[in-house]
This record gives structure tokens, sequence and C-alpha cells, in this order.
């Protein structure tokens, strides 16, 4: 299907346009670049997401006075002749975190992050709406629903008994916990490093509100690249002051996020599925079959939390 960006104010502008083919979301994503050679990141989507895609892009200007290196937005609108919503973001120049980290030296890894720590501290100092609903009927309620989904599905792991335990004794632990912006799927797949070494944070298309501890959910991802990023990513949020009860939290919300990761993944096919189920094993691991809340990859703060 030919699309249309000729409606896209300063289009005339534009000397290039690239198909940018990563990621999970159903977004079309472009590169684009100027005749000036500004470079920009172009992500459409289907009009009956305008006022999704509004709030998205709205709620991206309540960062804009805050020291992240995220992509910025510029212009919001309909386009395609009325059939897509644009969105035009700033580009950042640079590689996938996710490849970078391996080959960085163990401090290196560390300071970024750390710098991913901070810069979600950040993003967290955003309060959620004042008529957001209660944390803990909402989280157990997408809890319970997870649980009933994995146990449907046709495909199980070995040591769901033991994670379905912990998810239920610690429970409580949700009771009056703040809630706040989040972007909704922070970890290395969603970041990138510049040629000067900068952490740059993307793809806030699953933007939320919610318990910022929640947004921990997803350092498996960080874990299994580098254990000593993910290490950094906590301590830098922390500035290396880390609870008990952020761990006991954390382990919770991996928990549930695992559990439902494999219905998730069916869909897509043998592949994914496989991926996942490695995962999950690798969590069973870290957490000893769920015997510790401290993940074994973590490894105290042993630097400066201001690189």
């Amino acid at each position: 299907m030919t699309i249309s960006f000729s409606d896209i104010p300063r289009f005339d502008n534009w000397s290039v346009i690239e198909p940018v083919n990563k990621g999970w979301s159903d977004d079309k994503k472009y590169y684009i670049k100027t005749i000036d050679g500004e470079e920009l990141l172009l992500r459409l989507s289907d009009i009956s997401q305008y006022e999704k895609k509004k709030r998205e892009f709205e709620s991206l200007k309540l960062l804009m006075d805050m020291d992240i290196l995220f992509t910025r937005p510029i212009d919001f609108g309909i386009c395609n002749n009325g059939q897509s919503v644009y969105s035009l973001l700033t580009w950042i120049d640079g590689e996938d975190a996710e490849v970078i980290l391996p080959k960085l030296s163990n401090r290196e890894q560390y300071l970024l992050g750390i710098k991913a720590g901070i810069y979600l501290k950040q993003i967290h100092s955003i309060p959620a709406p004042e008529n957001q609903s209660d944390w803990t009927e909402r989280f157990n309620r997408k809890t319970d629903k997870k649980i009933d989904m994995y146990r449907a599905c046709s495909i199980h792991f070995r040591g769901d008994d033991k994670l379905i335990d912990y998810i239920e004794r610690n429970r409580p632990l949700l009771i009056n916990r703040p809630q706040s912006f989040q972007h909704g799927d922070y970890h290395v797949g969603n970041m990138i490093i510049t040629q000067r070494g900068k952490l740059g944070i993307i793809d806030f298309n699953r933007m939320d509100y919610g318990d910022p501890w929640e947004e921990f959910n997803r350092i498996t991802w960080c874990a299994e690249i580098s254990p000593m990023f993910a290490s950094g990513y906590i301590n830098g949020y922390f500035d290396g002051n880390v609870s008990d009860k952020f761990f006991r939290l954390m382990a919770l919300y991996i928990s549930s996020n695992q559990l439902s990761s494999i219905p998730w993944a069916i869909p897509f096919g043998e592949e994914e599925v496989n991926t996942m189920l490695r995962q999950v094993q690798s969590v069973l691991r870290w957490y000893d079959n769920f015997s510790t809340y401290i993940p074994s990859w973590y490894v105290k703060n042993h630097l400066p939390c201001n690189p």
C-alpha cells in the first residue's frame, strides 16, 4: 500500500525517507533526513489510534526540560489523506545498546547502567493523574488475568509453581504504592548508545502510569545482555541506597511479567516461545527458584553514581 506523506508540514524539505524495521510496535517508522541535514523519526499509526497517539505525544512534552537524551516531540497530526496519524520526533544517531554493551568494559557497562537509572528516576518524577485508579486493585486484576491466561495456554514451564507461589505470597507489597509516569518498556532494546558513548532512550509508545518500581519488570533483558549494566541501572536509580522492599517488589513484577510472556509469545511462533522459555528459566536460576528475592547477577554499588 502506498503511503502519502505530502500533507505533513515541510514534507518538501525531506531528502531521505527510509523505513525502520525494528521493534514490536504496530507503528510504521521512518528515518527522515531534511535538505538541511536534520535527522528525524517519523511514526505513523492508523487514524483509529488518534487519541492514544495524541496522549503519547503530549506526554513526551512533560520530559522536555529534563536532562535526558530521548526522542523529543516535534510535530503531530493527521496525514495520508486522513488515514493515518503521525508523530515527528528527533532522531538519536547511534547503535542499539544490546549490541554495543557486550563490547564495552565492565566499568563502561556499569556507568551506562547508572545513567539509565538516573534517567528513569527523572521520568518517574512526573506524577500520575489524580483520578488514577488504585494500584493494588489494578495490578492484582492484571496479575489474575495473567495467571488465568498462562494456565489456559498450551505451553507451560518447569518451576511455574515456584513463580506463582511467590506472586501470591507477596501481593500485600502492592498496598499504598505510589504511581507515576512510566516509559512502559524500559530496557536495553529501547536504548541507543551514540558514537560519543552517550545513552539515549527511544520508543515511549507503551507509556503508562503506575508504580514506578514496576518499570523494572523488564530488567531481565538488561541482565541477560549485561549484569553490570543491570546492576548499575538499579544503583543509579537509588543512588546506591537500595531497599529490601524494592528487591521484593522487583521480583514480584518480574514474576508477573514472565508468566504472561508465554501466552504472549505463542502467536509469534516457536522461536519467540523458546526465547521466553529460556528467559524464564534464567529468572528461576537467578532467584534460586524464588527461595531468594535478590537476583544472583546483582552487584552492589562500587562506583560513583554521578558518571
